[in-house]
């Protein structure tokens, strides 16, 4: 047989080989596009965690690994507060009302952690708190209660992204460069991110998340 016969078969190869690898690192690539890091150290966070306890006794940082945890019995994070207990990172100094802003960080969960949120975007139109909720449940990272958007979730360290268009009114949740979630906003005038643990429906009696990594950015 001719081996001219051949070449549209392998050309054919190597255009789906090709466009295979570009839709990948379209997947991987876009969280980041277009987007400046900001600096992002103490200053620009801090740590909302059972009011009646040593921060030391609810949150650590070892080794650039963020480690939050709380208990089902534990205290609101202020005395008038009528919330469930929660160990979080809040970011401060990056409040934003427009524009399109991101969250990165690398996050990890133990096993029997659940009837938890990690992550946060704060604000939205009342009587709702929020604009994203990222939980875990048994195992599953769910938005809110759901959907699913990742089993087995424990006990690995996951990369998350979360890009919140506020004047779109559309919130996007990647795992490991993975586009899982596009949501609608919930309106609002001030927004902020916040990661660690806070106590949701049928919580487990210890809550711990780790974080590492976390950068803030905006679209310019």
């Amino acid at each position: 047989m001719n081996s001219f016969h051949f070449l549209p078969f392998f050309f054919l190869s190597f255009i789906q080989l090709f466009l295979h690898a570009a839709m990948a690192e379209e997947v991987v690539d876009p969280p980041t596009l277009g987007f400046v890091s900001l600096p992002f150290n103490r200053s620009y966070y801090h740590i909302q965690k059972p009011y009646d306890v040593p921060e030391d006794q609810r949150y650590s940082f070892v080794d650039g690994v963020h480690k939050c945890w709380v208990y089902s019995t534990d205290k609101p994070h202020s005395v008038t507060s009528k919330t469930k207990p929660r160990t979080e990172i809040a970011v401060q100094g990056y409040e934003y009302s427009s524009g399109i802003w991101q969250f990165e960080g690398y996050g990890y969960v133990p096993n029997g952690t659940s009837g938890v949120c990690i992550m946060q975007v704060f604000g939205a139109s009342p009587p709702r708190a929020t604009t994203l909720m990222l939980r875990v449940y048994n195992g599953s990272l769910t938005y809110y209660k759901t959907p699913i958007l990742v089993q087995n979730i424990y006990d690995k360290w996951f990369k998350l992204n979360v890009v919140h268009d506020v004047d779109a009114a559309k919130v996007w949740v990647y795992i490991d460069g993975n586009l899982k979630y596009e949501a609608n906003g919930r309106g609002g005038t001030s927004h902020a991110f916040k990661c660690g643990v806070y106590a949701q429906n049928d919580d487990s009696y210890e809550m711990e998340s780790h974080w590492k990594d976390i950068k803030i950015s905006k679209k310019i």
